[in-house]
């Protein structure tokens, strides 16, 4: 990804989510303690996964990663929109615009990959429950979680590679508080049809396609559920729904942004916020409260954190 020499323009203004004095002081302080709970909630989830001997299942481990992922996502932009909410000049250079949105596409792409891998995990528990262990052994785990990695790097990369040679040599403002391609590619001195057309097919159809998968996965789940004992179903329910709120959450406002990629409606500003912070904050909230192996196992690890406390 070598920046050709006709590229002119070194760094990009970030318009950011409002030019209001009082609201820029409030999402400081909002964000701020939004994105300190994302850390701390997704943390707690990946240290009691590590921890606690009763999960460590392929459901967990795949839970963790999960966890890892909305932190990295959460971050790959959030600090600096809550350092620019203080500062009146909100740049970004060349290189540090481009690594913003490879590790979009990296994790976002990563995420949706992995929303399917816990749908197939999901899907052998409950409806291959006799050959859950068989099947989902550890080493088998071990390839489901690099899967979407390896996905993630293929997606983002073949965006990039024609993004990064682009020739950005006059306007160079992006109306959001981070660099995202359907925003930079506008503002390419060159025609950009063909690489609109390929951000819709890689990035927009792809969520579709993945969305579409896992609500028919989650119907069969759903539809073999109705089959098991009354204290069986309660439980499956329980996780599903849990699942199925996570994977609507984060691929609402996707399908929005990357099927639709070049409507200049504002909505989009708040569905990248959604996706980006609230998703990741909300994930931990749902898999932890809904959970009872988790609230069992935090509660666990606390008392015995307290009862060691006591002994000294």
């Amino acid at each position: 990804m070598v920046r050709q020499n006709y590229s002119m323009v070194s760094q990009f203004i970030l318009q950011g989510l409002t030019q209001s004095h009082e609201l820029r002081i409030f999402f400081f302080v909002f964000f701020f303690i939004v994105y300190t709970a994302i850390v701390l909630g997704n943390l707690t989830i990946i240290y009691v996964v590590k921890l606690d001997l009763q999960l460590h299942s392929p459901m967990y481990f795949l839970l963790a990663n999960l966890s890892f992922i909305d932190m990295s996502l959460a971050s790959f932009a959030t600090p600096k929109m809550i350092y620019d909410l203080l500062s009146e000049y909100n740049t970004i250079s060349y290189e540090g615009c481009m690594t913003q949105m490879f590790f979009l596409h990296l994790l976002g792409g990563s995420e949706m990959m992995l929303l399917v891998v816990m749908a197939i995990d999901r899907y052998i528990a409950i409806c291959k429950p006799l050959h859950y262990k068989t099947i989902m052994s550890h080493r088998v785990c071990i390839g489901l979680a690099l899967f979407p990695w390896i996905t993630g790097f293929v997606h983002t990369m073949s965006q990039m590679v024609f993004t990064a040679t682009l020739p950005f040599c006059g306007p160079n403002v992006v109306d959001s508080f981070f660099c995202d391609l359907p925003r930079v590619i506008k503002l390419a001195c060159t025609d950009t049809y063909i690489l609109e057309l390929l951000v819709i097919a890689n990035s927009g159809v792809l969520s579709l396609l993945c969305f579409i998968f896992l609500l028919i996965s989650y119907s069969f789940i759903l539809i073999n559920v109705q089959h098991r004992s009354s204290t069986g179903s309660s439980k499956a329910l329980s996780t599903l729904s849990a699942h199925i709120t996570v994977v609507v959450l984060f691929f609402g406002p996707c399908i929005f942004i990357y099927v639709w990629p070049f409507s200049s409606i504002s909505i989009d500003k708040i569905l990248s916020v959604f996706y980006t912070i609230f998703t990741p904050l909300l994930n931990p909230i749902i898999y932890t409260f809904r959970n009872k192996d988790m609230k069992k196992a935090i509660k666990k690890i606390k008392n015995k954190h307290v009862s060691s406390k006591s002994t000294f």
